[in-house]
């Protein structure tokens, strides 16, 4: 083991690392994770018995057990699926997605030496073993997405290491025990979605240590504990509380704004009822806060303006009422506000116009009076918008009939413009005399208006019949030209830059190189299917007339530049050719402003649903992973070295994956063409969702090593299977991982699917962190470049390694990616 760990510093000391007490941290585990799953002693008696009554009351349906037989010579050789040994005793069971029922042997608590069970993903029935409390050693228990029944055994406080346990998802009963939650290292707490009843022990409060307790959809009942922080002088930790989904009553208690660190709390759907304390106000980390689905009563907290960090604000269907307090302006980073079902009256504040970042605003069912602000139209990533059933009146701002149709506005009987049955009154004469006037002459005017009446529609039939006539013949002779062009199209491809005529004259197509060409007309009249919405626009998928695929990005209405520089720069960007590279093919300008851009369909999407919208049956290689990783790295590297482009908003939603999962770094270049109000909200946005690096928050100015992190976080999200937005304990992704790293948990890290394998796969797992953790480091400077990141990769996976980022790109023409080897 000691020589395994002076091999590897070895290997490492050509890097540089900021941070040497983590080096120091990941070499000892790497002596640990990286080892084989056996070490090749003989299991102790003890062990190897227990593991013979653990497989007896498993049913094994697929055979996965099917390795566990032989002598105890065998158990601990690396052999026995989903077991690792440290001399001779069983220190892990892992066994996710195996599709294994049965119940779980009381006998587990014979291995002595146990540190992490991992069988969650299965079809387990029966109790949580009594047992595992035996176990000094236990750290993790994962028996989450099971059909465990029976109440949790107290006993299990009594693993003094015990620092993670999750079994939601199953089908527990019983009462939570004030026992449960012993251990001074606990931090991770998962309960939700059983049949758990009873009360919320107040000792759970007692823990500096947890981050996390998820008690949700359950069947909890009583008040919420009122001592959260009281009972210690340490720093308390926790960052994520979810009761949402209970029987809980009483008042919201006061001490939670003792929770200075707290990220997440979600109260929902319970039986709350008094008023929100103005205590929390002092949650400066809060992020989330739903409150919705009780009787909370009373008014909108002044203390509110100092949740300058909220995100996502939620009080439906609550009994609040009055104004709104013109705090809300203050919450400069909220995308989401509902306030649907309340008692808010007066005015909506104009003030809500000024957060750039709203995305869902809903004050519906309330009896808010007066206009809708002018400025609340002006928002510009507003995708949902609900003032319905109000006391509203005035007519509706012309900028959200266009987004948003009638029953955003149904139910304010004073609102008007919204449908065609609501038209807003054209003014009248003030006069009186002039009202007397009007009725005098109004019989002598009624005939003649009805004459000039059926002249002007006469008129107006003999053109349309006219205009009509033009059409069709303008359209035969377009038909007969489109069909010429369409075949000379289909045998030759058009020069780079070369300019198509589009069916409407006053638009504008214009083609760069690619495998195939279309008009304007086909482009237009394409089937369409929504792929991604985004601060620069919406994408489509869009099928052509001839089968052939495109992705059409239709950017947002005042978002890009002028028309003269926006040609300048989207040209720049159609010469931009890399394997590596979503290629842009073409663009095109309507006669009303309206900018598309036309980029290579992949068919596998981005990697984020690659990664986070598969099932359970589907597994992504350690390979595929990597290679995906030296991709992106490439093209990155390409951008940087040979085009002298900095990306500015990589995530994981713009790589692109062909059928052989080859990456394609989608969105270059797209901050060129945009106006720099645009840039910033894109910026800011990024940020929410865990990709931008910190300094970019702070300075607004991109940089290659803003780059560089975002590609850190991508490798996290290969290695841990995790999105960055995904709630862990309301730190986002590198920080989680930090975390676990510092606390000497490093197998905990990686994807579950990832572990168990080669020692030489596990030995590359734990190079690439440490390669991940180097690009998320705070200090820019510290950051590798990405040809360094591209280098060390290919050192890492040198089997993968393909031609460098300076490398020629690919041949023009050419639409199939490469395959990597």
């Amino acid at each position: 083991m000691e020589s395994l760990a002076r091999t590897v510093q070895a290997k490492n000391k050509n890097l540089t690392y900021a941070c040497h007490v983590q080096i120091f941290v990941l070499v000892l585990f790497f002596c640990f994770v990286s080892a084989k799953p056996g070490d090749g002693v003989i299991t102790t008696v003890e062990d190897y018995q227990a593991l013979k009554a653990i497989k007896r009351e498993l049913i094994d349906s697929r055979g996965v057990l099917r390795s566990w037989s032989g002598t105890r010579n065998g158990a601990c050789s690396g052999t026995w699926q989903g077991i690792n040994c440290v001399n001779g005793q069983v220190i892990v069971i892992q066994l996710p997605f195996k599709g294994l029922g049965g119940r779980i042997s009381e006998q587990i608590g014979q291995l002595q030496a146990l540190r992490w069970l991992s069988i969650h993903d299965n079809f387990l029935q029966g109790p949580v073993p009594n047992s595992l409390g035996f176990l000094c050693h236990l750290r993790g228990v994962y028996l989450f997405n099971n059909r465990l029944s029976g109440s949790i055994p107290a006993s299990i406080g009594n693993s003094p290491s015990l620092q993670n346990l999750d079994l939601s998802n199953n089908l527990l009963t019983g009462t939570l025990s004030p026992n449960l939650v012993n251990s001074t290292r606990f931090y991770r707490l998962n309960l939700s979605y059983n049949a758990i009843s009873g009360s919320i022990p107040n000792s759970f409060t007692n823990f500096p240590s947890l981050t996390f307790l998820a008690l949700q959809h359950n069947n909890l009942s009583g008040s919420i504990p009122d001592a959260w922080g009281l009972n210690t002088n340490d720093s308390y930790q926790l960052r994520s509380l979810t009761l949402d989904h209970n029987l809980l009553s009483g008042n919201i208690p006061s001490s939670l704004s003792k929770l200075y660190n707290l990220k997440e709390l979600l109260l929902s759907r319970n039986q709350i009822v008094g008023t929100i304390p103005d205590e929390l106000g002092s949650l400066t980390k809060l992020q989330l806060l739903d409150l919705s689905g009780n009787a909370i009563n009373g008014s909108f907290p002044t203390s509110f303006s100092n949740l300058t960090a909220l995100v996502s604000l939620n009080l439906k269907a609550n009994h609040l009422k009055n104004e709104i307090l013109e705090v809300v302006s203050t919450l400069q980073n909220l995308t989401v506000l509902n306030l649907k079902s309340n008692e808010f009256d007066g005015d909506v504040p104009a003030s809500i116009g000024k957060l750039s970042s709203l995305l869902q605003l809903d004050l519906s069912d309330n009896s808010f009076t007066g206009d809708i602000p002018d400025s609340i139209s002006n928002l510009p990533n507003l995708t949902s918008f609900d003032v319905s059933n109000n006391n509203l009146s005035g007519e509706v701002p012309s900028k959200l009939l266009d987004k948003f149709n009638s029953t955003s506005f149904v139910g304010n009987i004073q609102l008007c413009g919204f449908s065609p049955t609501t038209h807003c009154p054209s003014p009248t004469p003030s006069s009186s005399s002039q009202a007397t006037n009007h009725q005098k002459s109004r019989g002598h005017k009624t005939k003649d208006i009805i004459l000039i009446a059926a002249g002007t529609l006469l008129l107006v039939l003999l053109v349309l019949c006219c205009i009509l006539g033009c059409c069709l013949i303008r359209k035969k002779s377009n038909s007969k030209v489109s069909k010429e062009s369409g075949l000379a199209g289909a045998k030759s491809v058009p020069a780079m830059g070369t300019k198509v005529e589009s069916g409407d004259k006053s638009g504008k197509l214009v083609h760069f190189d690619g495998p195939f060409v279309f008009a304007a007309d086909d482009l237009l009249s394409a089937t369409a299917e929504i792929m991604q919405k985004s601060t620069y626009g919406t994408a489509y998928k869009a099928t052509l007339e001839d089968n052939n695929k495109v992705v059409v990005k239709r950017l947002r209405e005042k978002t890009a530049k002028g028309q003269k520089e926006f040609e300048a720069e989207v040209a720049a960007l159609g010469k931009v050719r890399h394997q590596n590279i979503l290629a842009l093919r073409a663009y095109y300008m309507g006669p009303k402003g309206e900018k598309l851009l036309v980029f290579d369909y992949m068919s596998n999407g981005s990697l984020a649903s690659f990664l986070h919208a598969r099932g359970p049956d589907t597994t992504i290689t350690w390979p595929t992973r990597m290679s995906i990783a030296m991709g992106m790295t490439r093209g990155l590297c390409f951008l940087h070295s040979k085009e002298n482009i900095i990306h500015g908003n990589l995530t994981s939603s713009n790589i692109m994956l062909d059928e052989h999962n080859n990456p394609a770094i989608a969105d270059v270049g797209l901050s060129r063409l945009m106006t720099n109000a645009t840039n910033l909200d894109v910026i800011a946005t990024a940020g929410t969702q865990g990709y931008c690096a910190p300094e970019l928050l702070k300075l607004k100015n991109v940089t290659t090593k803003a780059d560089v992190y975002s590609i850190g976080v991508i490798i996290l999200e290969l290695l841990t299977g995790k999105s960055p937005n995904e709630g862990r304990e309301g730190v986002d992704l590198p920080q989680w991982v930090s975390s676990i790293l510092k606390e000497e948990w490093t197998n905990e890290v990686f994807d579950l699917e990832l572990m168990g394998d080669t020692s030489d796969v596990n030995e590359e797992l734990f190079k690439t962190l440490q390669l991940a953790m180097h690009c998320v480091n705070s200090s820019p400077t510290a950051r590798p470049e990405a040809r360094e990141v591209l280098q060390k990769l290919e050192e890492i996976k040198p089997q993968l390694a393909a031609p460098s980022c300076a490398s020629t790109p690919v041949k023009s023409h050419s639409f199939e990616i490469p395959t990597e080897t």
